[in-house]
């Protein structure tokens, strides 16, 4: 599949079984994996039908769903040695999809050899795009997307609510994110924050857009200043709009 036919599936996937369930889901469709780890119908139905079209285009990759690793762990240990791999996160922000949030989003990304070689981010509500291609550069809705450098008022953000209204150093105060990571990284990029800090990583939440952003100009890393690796993620990380506000940030850690 090119690029954009996986768009497309992205979209028709959240036409067909997403947005008719936006602020009309039942109590029934909506589960915990964990306490106030939610899960919805939509969840299931977008990854089983994004799945089923990446293996029948790629039958020799690796598909690695968030709700199927809940299902098998050990689809992440083999996800970490994969030549071939796609990560899928069905309905990104699950939390503010079921509150009614418009900000969440059905992200894709494809690994190969270990490096991220392409991410989708769609945001239906918003009717937004966001694709990278590894070399060649980032697009949002279809034109070349750079980051924008934030200005000094325009706070940090962690995805961490203990950290929130810590201080980063002498950086400033951590303000929340926007709870989905297909929604923080355009915002990143657009310049509406500082710099994002996580306190955990897994794949279908971050390789997406850990590759828009840097083909976008930014930067991502891990807490330790060491390179992020797509396929063994472990701790925490830190995105960023260029390599000095990455490197000041990690210089201000640990918190």
């Amino acid at each position: 599949m090119d690029t954009a036919a996986v768009l497309t599936l992205l979209q028709d996937v959240a036409a067909e079984v997403i947005n008719p369930r936006f602020r009309s889901l039942s109590d029934e469709q909506v589960t915990e994996k964990n306490p106030g780890d939610l899960v919805t119908v939509a969840d299931h139905e977008s990854e089983a039908l994004i799945t089923a079209a990446l293996r029948a285009a790629y039958p020799d990759a690796l598909v690695l769903g968030e709700e199927a690793m809940a299902a098998d762990p050990g689809l992440l240990e083999r996800f970490a040695t994969a030549d071939h791999a796609f990560t899928v996160d069905p309905v990104d922000g699950t939390k503010n999809f079921v509150n009614g949030s418009p900000d969440h989003a059905v992200m894709v990304a494809e690994v190969r050899g270990g490096a991220v070689t392409r991410g989708w981010i769609w945001q239906p509500q918003h009717e937004t795009s966001y694709v990278a291609e590894l070399g060649a550069g980032a697009w949002r809705n279809g034109a070349r997307l750079s980051v924008t450098a934030a200005e000094d008022r325009v706070p940090f953000r962690t995805a961490r609510r203990a950290w929130v209204g810590q201080e980063l150093g002498d950086l400033g105060t951590l303000e929340l994110t926007w709870a989905c990571c297909g929604v923080d990284y355009p915002h990143l990029i657009a310049g509406d924050a500082r710099a994002l800090v996580y306190s955990r990583s897994m794949p279908w939440d971050h390789l997406p857009g850990s590759l828009i952003l840097t083909e976008a100009g930014g930067v991502i890393g891990q807490h330790d200043g060491s390179a992020m690796r797509p396929q063994q993620l472990a701790g925490g990380l830190v995105a960023a709009p260029d390599r000095a506000t990455y490197d000041a940030v990690v210089a201000a850690l640990p918190l």
